[in-house]
């Protein structure tokens, strides 16, 4: 879409915009270009202030850009030829260059090589692309998607072709022509491997393959992760994994002692077709290519962050998304999820979440993409504070004895050694001290030794952990409330 010049000098600096005071810096230029180029297109204006907007003009625009085309021809390969044009504002000229997706992506800097001279777009900066992007950016050229690859080195026998079966069974019974319809498996040199996406979606060794193919939840106390209050990892199949990330979020989505009830006449306190839709999304779209973090599920008092691994595909944008513009990373997956009705129709997801946020008149849903990753955030239509003793409580699978709560507090200013700890609680018997005291207080995650890996150093201390910390400020927080209301 066409967008006038004068219109572009109005916008802040994106993922398809950057403005540029002038050519002095020719190498952030070229950058910008091979990331718009790998990425989603877009414009640089060289004359305008980056802050300000101010139009300063370029001098000697001829020259400037003559220059310009120059060094592009020399500076990045594959060879590139974006639109350089002379644009008048008043009586200032600015050297305007429209860079559209590549077809020859990945496109980078010929000074520092095919490896280190990717670079994509994040946000308004430019980001160098590590080897996993690189080969990603080569796959949607050629149309390639990464979960459709085969495996050849193993056989039909590492799918858990019962549980695919399990998941359908509802629905239909799934023979194995089904199976290979949805390129579970594939046929490669006389014989059915399964693809990528069969071992994400039903591998009986799933995690030995892509051992970030996994999902991260937590609850937080307040608006930022110092404090974790609870938190479970998932290692299910993924269609599975979607309910239990559900079951998670439901678990914490109640204010005071009021869950019973809430669960009872399920009304929750969290828009669940939002964060149904946001999590399923995440495991569609998250690049199991990437390595080194999971999917990520953050709970705070007053929004819910759903985070995958892998940016946007080239020449996706955030309005793209919001337009309902569909780009299937994980095609097996998603055949998989529509078939299981859990997918409605491509390219609806986030275009419902923001019709739905509106209808319970929530503040819109954010995307954006951060880090390498891309970050949905639900905000909540009032704030979830964990503030009773009675919720934390209930998060353990014993009561919080006296003796646990006195061993948090002697442990408050600093860690102690078992001989400190007994001093400072008056105790003489070490068994009792041991049993009654430090065991239940780590089975909760409320305490940890100093050094665990050598549990019987003559040094040994033990200390707080985060959620000790927590249970004790709400604790606190329980008590001075319930001082207030008498």
């Amino acid at each position: 879409m066409y967008i006038p010049i004068s219109e572009l000098i109005t916008q802040p600096e994106g993922k398809t915009l950057e403005f540029k005071r002038d050519l002095s810096s020719p190498k952030n230029i070229l950058k910008t270009i091979v990331a718009f180029a790998n990425t989603a297109g877009g414009h640089i204006l060289i004359g305008v202030e980056d802050n300000s907007h101010e139009v300063i003009g370029v001098p000697d625009p001829l020259d400037e850009e003559e220059r310009l085309c120059s060094l592009i021809a020399d500076s990045i390969a594959p060879r590139l030829v974006p639109d350089v044009e002379l644009v008048s504002i008043g009586d200032k000229t600015l050297l305007t260059i429209c860079v559209y997706p590549s077809g020859q992506r990945p496109h980078f800097v010929k000074r520092e090589g095919p490896f280190d001279g990717v670079y994509v777009r994040l946000g308004s900066t430019n980001r160098k692309a590590d080897q996993e992007l690189i080969t990603e950016l080569q796959r949607s050229v050629s149309g390639i998607s990464f979960d459709e690859m085969p495996m050849p080195d193993l056989s039909s026998d590492d799918l858990d072709i019962e549980a695919a079966r399990r998941q359908f069974r509802v629905r239909k019974d799934v023979s194995e022509e089904e199976i290979l319809t949805l390129k579970l498996l594939v046929p490669v040199q006389g014989k059915l491997v399964p693809t990528i996406g069969g071992m994400l979606l039903f591998g009986k060794k799933r995690e030995y393959y892509f051992p970030d193919a996994w999902i991260q939840c937590g609850r937080f106390i307040g608006v930022d992760k110092a404090y974790i209050f609870d938190h479970i990892e998932i290692h299910e199949h993924l269609p599975d994994a979607v309910e239990s990330v559900m079951l998670f979020l439901k678990k914490h989505a109640f204010r005071g002692a009021d869950f019973s009830e809430i669960r009872r006449r399920d009304v929750w306190s969290i828009p669940l077709t939002i964060l149904r839709e946001a999590v399923i999304n995440a495991i569609v779209h998250a690049d199991y290519s990437q390595k080194g973090a999971p999917i990520r599920v953050s709970f705070f008092h007053d929004r819910i962050e759903i985070e995958n691994p892998g940016i946007l595909l080239p020449g996706m944008t955030i309005e793209d998304v919001k337009q309902g513009v569909s780009k299937i990373r994980n095609r097996v997956i998603a055949r998989v999820f529509r078939e299981l009705d859990l997918i409605e129709q491509w390219g609806s997801g986030f275009r419902r979440i923001l019709r739905e946020a509106e209808d319970l008149r929530l503040p819109e849903p954010q995307i954006i993409e951060i880090g390498m990753r891309v970050r949905v955030t639900v905000f909540l239509s009032e704030n979830l504070d964990i503030t009773t003793i009675e919720q934390v409580t209930e998060q353990v699978t014993e009561q919080v004895t006296e003796q646990v709560k006195k061993l948090l507090l002697s442990l408050e200013e600093e860690p102690l050694s078992v001989k400190e700890a007994m001093e400072k609680l008056g105790l003489n018997h070490r068994p009792t001290f041991m049993y009654d005291y430090v065991k239940p207080a780590m089975s909760f995650g409320f305490a940890e030794m100093t050094q665990p890996d050598s549990p019987k150093s003559p040094t040994q201390k033990y200390s707080l952990t985060a959620k000790g910390r927590a249970f004790l400020r709400l604790k606190q927080e329980d008590t001075n409330h319930g001082r207030s209301n008498r």
